[in-house]
């Protein structure tokens, strides 16, 4: 933690209606996207969000910034909490939480200029009346993130998707917030864009104090940007740890198998791998009893596992993990034989 909390998630849910099915169909209950979560948020880190597609990531970032309510629980800005307040009273919440969305082309407005979309939110909180000096904030922003200060009458179409997404960030950042969720903001570009933003982001952070809440399923990604990782399976986090940590001592044996499952430059290192997952994800509409891991997990205890669901206790080292069983070290080295251990910089290549 690198500064005083700034957001503080408690037991945060969010269950959607079930669709309408035919008249015959089986009736399917209210599905769990996002099941009791709790987490803090320092200033000044980046605190990551990760998981296999459906796991509740971008359900989180919708509820920490309010584009969708809650079931039940909190989320505290600065000890405000803000879950249920009005549209009215969360005008200064807005102005200090800001997105980063994952699709560069449908977050734009194609209709209009990348000047009237930076400057949009400098008109909604009232920051200055005239044009003039709203012209020269966004273009003082655009040299920022690396666009072309001339290019402020033009329109989102005459944009690469890497520059798109940079006309994103700096709609994101005009406002000079304290709080930046990027939900996937690399993942729709080309890997040879995705350094270079990934890069962006870390110079914002450090020029203008932001604070991070990351959403990726890169894991490569993840540990070189985040300080702290929360691991999330079916709507729960059931790990959370710095990020070294996370990556050189998995507790939980999910954690283990996404980290097994990333590919790794060497082939011959690949074949060596010996944790793979069986069966797939259940569904947020009927979660398995206990532990939701458990039908897919090589450790899996019947009578423990399957019955009583683990709480996310601190195993050491600051790891928490909602495990019966934790795994070792030993088992660890014995799935992920010849793994790196140290963290690489992001290599800015590539154009665009």
């Amino acid at each position: 933690m690198t500064g005083e909390t700034l957001v503080e998630v408690r037991n945060l849910v969010k269950y959607f209606p079930p669709q309408k099915r035919a008249r015959f169909a089986r009736h399917v209950g209210q599905i769990r996207a996002v099941d009791g979560i709790s987490f803090d948020v320092a200033e000044g880190e980046t605190f990551g969000i990760v998981g296999e597609s459906g796991c509740g990531k971008s359900t989180v970032v919708r509820l920490i910034t309010r584009l969708t309510p809650a079931t039940s629980g909190k989320v505290l800005y600065r000890g405000t909490d803000v879950t249920f307040l009005s549209r009215r009273a969360l005008m200064p919440l807005r102005r200090e939480v800001q997105v980063i969305f994952q699709d560069p082309y449908s977050s734009l407005n194609p209709r209009k200029t990348v000047g009237s979309i930076i400057g949009e939110p400098l008109i909604i909180h009232g920051i200055t009346a005239s044009r003039g000096e709203r012209q020269r904030i966004v273009q003082e922003v655009m040299d920022q993130v690396g666009l072309n200060p001339e290019h402020y009458n033009r329109r989102p179409h005459e944009f690469s998707g890497g520059q798109c997404q940079r006309i994103g960030i700096a709609r994101a950042v005009v406002l000079r917030p304290r709080l930046v969720v990027a939900d996937e903001p690399v993942s729709a570009l080309d890997v040879s864009i995705q350094a270079q933003i990934l890069n962006l982001l870390r110079s914002l952070q450090a020029d203008f104090g932001l604070t991070y809440v990351f959403i990726s399923h890169n894991l490569s990604v993840m540990r070189r940007m985040c300080d702290r990782i929360a691991v999330m399976y079916l709507g729960k986090i059931v790990e959370l740890a710095d990020a070294d940590q996370l990556y050189e001592h998995p507790r939980h044996p999910y954690t283990a198998a996404l980290l097994s499952a990333a590919p790794v430059p060497d082939p011959e290192h690949d074949v060596t791998r010996r944790l793979i997952l069986t069966g797939d994800v259940p569904s947020p509409a009927n979660p398995p009893s206990g532990c939701s891991f458990h039908p897919r997990c090589p450790k899996v205890v019947r009578g423990v596992c399957d019955v009583n669901e683990p709480a996310l206790d601190e195993k050491g080292a600051g790891d928490a993990a909602a495990c019966h069983f934790p795994m070792t070290d030993a088992e660890f080295d014995a799935w992920m034989p010849n793994r790196g251990t140290t963290r690489q910089p992001i290599n800015n290549q590539g154009g665009g």
